[in-house]
């Protein structure tokens, strides 16, 4: 049993207006006319298609394959055919598209044949693996693939295993609903993790606003058994439901800058990821369906079981949106992102579709100047300066924006719902942080094109060495020629052409001189004498001004 509790600095207290969507039990939503299941729902690489257009595919069958370790299996939610791979729009800010599974239910929902799968006799990598093709991730927002935080380290075991159903922000209630609903295998699977990560103690946390699923889960406890398991009620105050700020609760442990919480013992999970891993473990069942809360300016407030790939617009209308609604906001009020498309699916990480009204949510009031108050600083969970972070956002200063720890921030939106010159602190901070990747992403690139340069430029250089070894191989190995007289000549003119063409003129000129003195004998006349001796005086002559005893033509 936990002895106390401790305290996070900052945090504030919004009304949290779960009540709207707790009056009703989670009700089974009927499939659409087309399901779109993006391949990339999660941290990491984007999974690989398995399947084609045309393809008859079963429930639970795979139909994008993780790629590489930091990704997770995508899974058909019904049977169907494939009617298109294309990129469609997803739940994003931006409204860009992602390639996505375009699935035609065909109505009869058939399963795929199941393989058996012994998670007791199997290895904690083998178990890891399984979930991986599962596509088991974390259900609370990050969508972490969960294989991976399921693996103990090189310390081979861990301190504590906190099970999150703080659920914090205002509106949202599909955990809550979940653990009065399913207490008892949303423990088993906390056992599960618990024996993946040898874990000593597994702590399942949740606010005091919760009183009827602290029940559940207490209950389900004490019929387990378990003494290393317990149920600690936490008070009520966003962000509550922060990793950091929940273990520091429970544990007193205060996770510092730039560290994790496995570097102190602990590992955190959400309450709905503990049941994926118990389905998927024990019933051989991939994640293919969520919880979502639809709530706000709708008729019918209510938690849907959903299947993943189902278009927003389809569960607003089983709510029954009202016609005043003004803006549509995946997650929660606090830290939830505004869809400029209805028609975009469900993923993996979609909690809740909150609608807004003016009634809902009064207009923004104008943003001033900051005045330094430092509210947002005593508000901050994570202990940073956020009115130095928006300055320095604001100036496009990124590298002092860093500096100020721009990455610790959890975005949570304390800092913002206290400032009194209503200033939107955390789209500052988005901006610069986007900014910063895509600088990073361009540095990247420049540093692998200039590495594509200076390759193809050592290689070419390569190329030029390797010809002028293979010449001088070849010169080496020719046989060595002694010059001697007339071969001398032969050998130096059939290796130089100009030099042999010199070497033919001196041989014309040497054989005229010879042919010439052949004739100066006693058969000559005095007259044709004369012309030789004339002739052979004008070739001295010449001889003697080029300084050369080549004969004169």
């Amino acid at each position: 049993m936990l002895s106390k509790l401790f305290s996070f600095n900052g945090g504030v207290k919004p009304d949290p207006n779960k009540s709207l969507s707790t009056r009703e039990p989670i009700a089974r939503l009927a499939l659409p006319p087309q399901l779109v299941i993006p391949l990339h729902q999660h941290i990491g690489g984007t999974p690989r298609p398995l399947v084609s257009v045309g393809d008859k595919v079963l429930r639970g069958q795979r139909i994008g394959a993780a790629d590489g370790n930091v990704s997770s299996a995508v899974h058909a939610p019904t049977s169907g055919h494939v009617v298109a791979i294309e990129p469609r729009p997803m739940p994003h800010a931006s409204g860009l598209s992602s390639p996505a599974v375009v699935i035609e239910p065909d109505g009869q929902d058939i399963a795929i044949e199941r393989e058996p799968f012994d998670w007791h006799a199997a290895a904690p990598g083998e178990i890891r693996d399984f979930l991986r093709d599962a596509g088991v991730v974390g259900l609370g927002g990050a969508v972490f693939p969960s294989h991976l935080k399921l693996n103990p380290g090189k310390s081979g075991h861990t301190d504590t295993l906190v099970i999150n159903g703080a659920e914090c922000e205002p509106f949202i209630t599909c955990d809550d609903m979940l653990m009065r609903a399913e207490p008892g295998n949303i423990l088993r699977g906390a056992l599960i993790m618990q024996r993946m990560l040898a874990a000593k103690q597994v702590l399942v946390a949740l606010e005091d606003n919760k009183p009827e699923a602290a029940v559940a889960l207490k209950a389900a406890a004490q019929a387990l058994g378990h003494a290393s398991l317990e149920v600690v009620v936490v008070p009520t105050r966003y962000p509550a439901g922060g990793a950091k700020q929940l273990i520091r609760v429970l544990t007193g442990i205060e996770v510092p800058h730039g560290s994790r919480s496995t570097d102190f013992g602990v590992q955190c999970f959400n309450v709905a990821t503990a049941l994926a891993v118990w389905r998927a473990l024990e019933h051989g069942e991939p994640l293919t369906r969520r919880i979502v809360t639809v709530t706000g300016n709708v008729e019918r407030p209510r938690n849907f079981d959903v299947a993943i790939g189902t278009p927003i617009s389809h569960l607003f209308a089983a709510a029954g949106l009202k016609p005043d609604t003004d803006k549509l906001i995946m997650g929660g009020p606090m830290m939830g992102i505004p869809l400029p498309n209805i028609d975009a699916p469900v993923v993996k990480a979609t909690n809740c579709l909150l609608a807004s009204s003016p009634t809902l949510f009064a207009p923004p009031e104008p943003e001033l100047p900051c005045i330094r108050c430092g509210e947002c600083a005593r508000a901050c969970p994570a202990d940073l300066q956020p009115f130095e972070l928006y300055w320095h956002s604001r100036a496009r200063n990124f590298g002092r924006a860093q500096e100020y720890k721009l990455f610790d921030c959890i975005e949570c939106g304390c800092c913002a719902y206290v400032c009194p010159s209503h200033i939107p602190l955390v789209d500052y901070y988005r901006y610069a942080k986007s900014e910063i990747w895509a600088r990073e992403r361009d540095k990247d690139a420049a540093d692998s094109a200039r590495e594509r340069f200076e390759f193809r430029n050592w290689r070419a250089d390569r190329e030029k060495e390797e010809k002028a070894a293979k010449l001088a191989a070849r010169n080496a190995a020719k046989p060595a020629v002694k010059p001697t007289d007339g071969a001398g000549d032969a050998a130096t003119a059939a290796d130089d052409p100009k030099k042999a063409l010199i070497e033919a003129a001196m041989a014309r000129a040497r054989a005229q001189k010879e042919a010439v003195a052949a004739k100066n004998t006693d058969a000559l006349t005095p007259a044709q004498q004369a012309q030789i001796d004339v002739a052979e005086e004008r070739r001295k002559r010449a001889s003697a001004l080029s300084g050369s005893d080549a004969p004169a033509e």
